[in-house]
């Protein structure tokens, strides 16, 4: 009985403690960076990729902290056809964000375009969990998965015509 205080005392230090630990950080974006990400949603948007990196990547640098960077880099790589970059841009946002769903459908999106619709499928499962199936970011990885793979872009190299013989 005479510890009950003391132990009352400690389990509510652990308690908050580790909700503190738990709780979301805030995510602002530095004013800088701010700029620089609308410049690059412009720019990528006019269909400028490369410009539009440049700024997404000018973002990162002056604000390294910030998920939707990242989410704006993965946006940039799959419009470039760069999906596994893509990929892993998403999921360096869902490692700051686990719930993200720009991030969930960004990268399901991204999966579905290389051909891992089995992957999709379960990122598709996630955002209906968390959002239901009438959000923005369900809608379009629907479309995405519906729309299947992105064709393989072939090199010259790898088609060799036959060789035609003629008679004189």
């Amino acid at each position: 009985m005479r510890y009950t205080p003391a132990a009352a005392a400690l389990s509510l230090l652990v308690l908050v403690t580790g909700s503190m630990g738990a709780a979301k950080v805030n995510d602002a974006v530095d004013p800088r960076a701010q700029v620089l990400l609308d410049d690059g949603r412009a720019q990528l948007a006019k269909g400028m990729v490369d410009a539009a990196t440049d700024s997404f990547e000018a973002a990162l640098a002056v604000d390294p902290a910030h998920t939707g960077t990242y989410i704006a880099l993965g946006d940039a790589a799959r419009k470039a056809g760069l999906q596994g970059k893509a990929i892993h841009y998403y999921r360096e946002a869902l490692d700051r964000d686990p719930n993200n769903l720009s991030a969930i459908s960004g990268e399901g999106g991204a999966l579905a375009e290389k051909g891992a619709l089995e992957k999709a499928r379960t990122n598709l499962a996630r955002l209906e969990g968390l959002c239901g199936k009438g959000c923005a970011e369900t809608e379009a990885l629907s479309a995405a998965i519906a729309h299947g793979a992105a064709p393989k872009v072939v090199a010259a190299e790898a088609v060799k015509p036959a060789p035609v013989i003629e008679n004189n």
